[in-house]
């Protein structure tokens, strides 16, 4: 008797989580943001978020959990219940974070469920209107020139804007001083005030400052030409070759949601991707949505591995670590 209760008991359980499942989501969905608000994912965020309530049927709101490069934000989304209503949407730093850290704490792998890529941003090489250089080769000269005098920001170690920098002091073979934040957001209102002297930021962030004339552009970072900011070489034809990087973002579940809740967020960030809207706001940050075949579990599970092994070596080589 006891067994057969217990049986059924389990059953019913199951059953009980299948139904819940089928019925998701019933309640608010919650994307976590590892950086701060008004930085370039905020910004990727809440447009997607935006767009994926009108599928989903429910609000989707979003939670800015900035520090440590990323790290604090996504172990909030591995440690959170696995029933889809807590997300993260992040950034190549998702990838770059195992070999900038020494321990983390989660598995990048092993402890998120992958629902989708959803964009790759160009990044902007950019420096604050009063900067002497008027070209990228004058700012690497005055840079080597002046290393212990001008201030790189960016928006924490682990982040975009880190990576690039790390990639631009390696090309140019110096050192500067560092100015760590708690996203871009910050450290493009430092910018816009003068308080530093430079930094490489996503398209997101910087295309209505370069327009609005408020910052100096000296080059973006990806290998032909932006649209949105067609008048701007790349970093390759303004001075150094082969210089090229691109941030993509991820959206992701905690590992265990079940398969029925992923299914319906990817429906619903494919639907967003297609959004008239977003496609319209993307291309006037400078980007656009992926392909439909990239914006699937598989696809983002098998990037964020590329990447991993990408990047890994590149960042062991090179000494910089987190803690």
């Amino acid at each position: 008797m006891t067994r057969f209760l217990l049986s059924a008991l389990a059953g019913a359980t199951m059953l009980a989580g299948a139904a819940s499942a089928q019925d998701y989501p019933n309640k608010i969905v919650t994307v976590v943001v590892p950086f701060a608000a008004g930085g370039p994912t905020d910004t990727v965020a809440r447009l997607v978020g935006q767009s994926m309530s009108k599928s989903l049927g429910q609000q989707v709101i979003i939670e800015n959990v900035g520090g440590a490069g990323g790290t604090l934000g996504a172990a909030r989304v591995a440690k959170a219940a696995p029933d889809g209503y807590t997300l993260l949407l992040h950034h190549i730093g998702h990838a770059t974070s195992v070999a900038l850290y020494r321990k983390l704490p989660y598995d990048t792998l092993n402890d998120f469920a992958p629902i989708g890529l959803i964009t790759d941003v160009p990044m902007t090489f950019v420096a604050k209107s009063a900067f002497p250089a008027k070209d990228l080769k004058e700012l690497v000269a005055y840079a080597q020139a002046n290393k212990d005098k001008v201030s790189y920001a960016n928006a924490g170690v682990g982040s975009a804007s880190h990576l690039c920098g790390m990639l631009f002091m390696t090309a140019i073979k110096s050192e500067l001083t560092t100015v760590p934040y708690k996203g871009t957001g910050p450290a493009m209102n430092d910018l816009l005030g003068g308080q530093v002297d430079f930094m490489c930021d996503q398209t997101t962030n910087t295309t209505s400052q370069i327009k609005g004339g408020k910052i100096k552009v000296y080059g973006v970072t990806t290998k032909t030409r932006v649209a949105s900011l067609s008048e701007v070489p790349t970093m390759d034809e303004a001075g150094l070759p082969g210089f090229e990087v691109a941030v993509w973002h991820g959206l992701y579940a905690p590992k265990g949601t079940p398969d029925a809740a992923i299914a319906k967020l990817n429906t619903a960030l494919k639907e967003a991707l297609k959004d008239p809207n977003v496609v319209t706001r993307f291309a006037e940050l400078g980007t656009e949505p992926v392909s439909p075949d990239r914006a699937t579990p598989d696809a983002l599970g098998k990037h964020v591995k590329a990447e991993i092994d990408k990047w890994s070596p590149i960042i062991k080589a090179a000494g910089v670590y987190a803690d």
